[in-house]
């Protein structure tokens, strides 16, 4: 998974160690409800500890549980934005009962690995929306090709420029004016509605604690990497059943 240069994500480590500690707390509490002398809530505090530290593997867990409570949180906080695409930057259902939102760059590799994914989910899902963020992280010709992108999206010719520069290879100068010009496209222009389109996204990812590329949003769950095809069809899968 490519790493971001800016948007770092929120301190949901700090907020989970928290929350962990909260159960040594809470042993605190519930020895104090029942009327424990303090020699006892000690004892309950100790046993809480010891079994901690002797199942290590519990931590990993409770972290990720609280992430993903955070990160649903976020997604709902924020669902209207994220759904909302960049003029054309978006491909199958107009109005369809599931949107799938991707953050993405095009000098990520594994960006480039699950487009194929991608874009067998839309053939295959006709109640499919999938919307794209441009988020490029990985140095300037990440956001060269980002503003070209853009100007693809405002003149409708979003998808055949976004599938010509993957099969291009990463992203060049060179290549990136040669699938400009075979798109159709005149001179690409960082203008402030580009802009302001991927400031919107640097701070999209920041408020949901994406920190690298290819991630993907769904229903009220964040896929982070190449998770591949299945992972994204049993997401949608889930996102669907729960509208239900």
């Amino acid at each position: 998974m490519a790493e971001p240069t800016r948007a770092a994500a929120p301190g949901w480590k700090t907020g989970a160690i928290a929350g962990l500690a909260g159960i040594l707390v809470g042993a605190a509490a519930v020895g104090a409800w029942y009327g424990f002398r303090a020699p006892d809530r000690a004892a309950t505090e100790q046993i809480v500890r010891d079994y901690i530290l002797n199942n290590g593997e519990i931590l990993p867990e409770a972290m990720e549980r609280l992430r993903t409570r955070q990160a649903s949180a976020a997604v709902g906080q924020y669902r209207s934005a994220l759904e909302r695409p960049f003029h054309g930057a978006w491909a199958g259902a107009e109005d369809g009962d599931v949107v799938l939102v991707e953050f993405f760059d095009y000098a990520c590799p594994y960006c480039r690995a699950s487009n194929a994914d991608v874009a067998r989910l839309l053939r295959e899902d006709p109640r499919l929306k999938l919307v794209w963020r441009d988020y490029p992280v990985l140095g300037p010709a990440s956001e060269q090709a980002a503003v070209a992108s853009l100007a693809a999206a405002r003149a409708g010719r979003y998808k055949d420029f976004h599938d010509r520069l993957y099969a291009a290879g990463r992203p060049t100068e060179a290549t990136i004016a040669a699938t400009v010009q075979a798109t159709g496209l005149g001179a690409p222009a960082l203008t402030d509605e580009v802009r302001t389109e991927l400031q919107r996204n640097f701070e999209l990812a920041r408020n949901l604690g994406i920190n690298g590329t290819p991630t993907f949003v769904v229903g009220d769950r964040i896929l982070s990497g190449a998770v591949g095809y299945d992972a994204l069809r049993e997401a949608v899968a889930a996102a669907r059943a729960a509208r239900r």
